[in-house]
């Protein structure tokens, strides 16, 4: 190393000596200083804490009024459900007005009613032997100056349980009407018609076609009320023995409520030529369930636990098809405890 280099070495460790030894008399100075807080502010000799009852009886009757309106707006709600279940502007309009009022009666509640009260919170350790004894006066502190308590209770309540009701109500919506599980509409006499209300005649039901028939000045919103009609050729017809006399002119119903899953039966199949085809058959669109209607219904390919529920016919002195009879067995899914037969 040369000369130049060991003297420009000896420069730099005393340049870097003399910058520590200043950086340790400026902390020492630093220590040495008193620090000073930011002032607190001033304390105010005014008490904010304060409490007001406002002992409004006007007020009282008031909230009890809509309290009141709102039951009856909510039980008027269920009312409509029932007997008018397809208006939804009427619907809207009696939970709309049960919620008007109920959130009227809750701002008249909080601003007459109940005291009105400012306080300071305290930090300290909660729930603490006397301050549980405290808590509990401020939360009994809380019904003072409400004169007729037993009202405004017996409102809220009747205030509850009509909303209760009405949001249980549309409940009943969660699947098709369950009347005619185990009864239908479709007994001895009454005549098939189509959706428009036009009988069926028996010349009007053709081979190879498919017709869904409902029950004539029925409900055709009720599960059992849907019908599967055809007509087979005299080759596919194999009903069981006891049911000959179920289908005049070749013409069988069925059920069009899949035993299954309890899906509407839409698919239809019938041989256009019998050496290749197979014969003609009803299928589910669900889980196709597949069922031979000239075997009684019977099932082939499928999750189907039974048989189709087949409605014997009759032909009347006019021409127009009748049930002859009830259902043989209850309709829709096995497991709402219908019988599993295969008659």
């Amino acid at each position: 190393m040369s000369e130049k280099e060991q003297r420009d070495g000896r420069i730099r460790r005393a340049g870097s000596l003399i910058g520590m030894l200043v950086a340790g008399r400026a902390l020492r100075e630093a220590l040495r200083r008193p620090r000073t807080l930011p002032a607190s502010p001033p304390q105010s000799d005014e008490d904010p804490r304060r409490r007001e009852i406002p002992a409004n009886p006007r007020a009282e009757i008031a909230v009890t009024l809509l309290l009141l309106g709102a039951a009856a707006f909510a039980l008027g709600f269920t009312t409509l459900y029932i007997l008018d279940g397809l208006n939804p502007q009427l619907l809207g309009i009696a939970i709309g007005g049960a919620l008007l009022q109920l959130s009227a009666a809750a701002i008249i509640a909080g601003k007459a009613i109940v005291p009105q009260e400012t306080d300071v919170e305290q930090r300290d350790v909660l729930l603490q032997g006397p301050q549980v004894e405290s808590v509990l006066e401020i939360i009994e502190s809380g019904g003072e100056g409400i004169t007729r308590r037993k009202l405004l209770i017996g409102a809220a309540g009747v205030a509850g349980a009509g909303f209760v009701t009405a949001a249980v109500t549309p409940l009943a919506s969660l699947g098709p009407p369950m009347t005619g599980i185990h009864e239908t509409q479709w007994h001895r006499g009454v005549r098939l018609v189509d959706d428009r209300g036009n009988p069926y005649s028996a010349a009007d039901i053709q081979v190879g076609s498919f017709y869904t028939a409902l029950p004539e000045h029925g409900n055709p919103e009720l599960l059992g009320a849907g019908l599967l009609v055809v007509k087979l050729a005299p080759i596919f017809m194999h009903l069981p023995a006891a049911r000959r006399g179920w289908a005049p002119e070749n013409i069988l119903a069925y059920s069009k409520i899949c035993p299954h899953a309890g899906c509407a039966i839409s698919l239809y199949r019938y041989p256009l030529y019998q050496p290749t085809s197979n014969g003609p058959a009803f299928t589910c669109p669900c889980h196709y369930s597949t069922f031979l209607p000239g075997e009684g219904g019977r099932v082939v390919f499928g999750p189907a636990g039974r048989s189709l529920p087949q409605l014997p016919l009759m032909i009347d002195d006019e021409g127009y098809l009748r049930a002859a009879g009830a259902f043989h067995e209850d309709i829709g899914p096995s497991w709402w405890g219908t019988r599993r037969s295969e008659s």
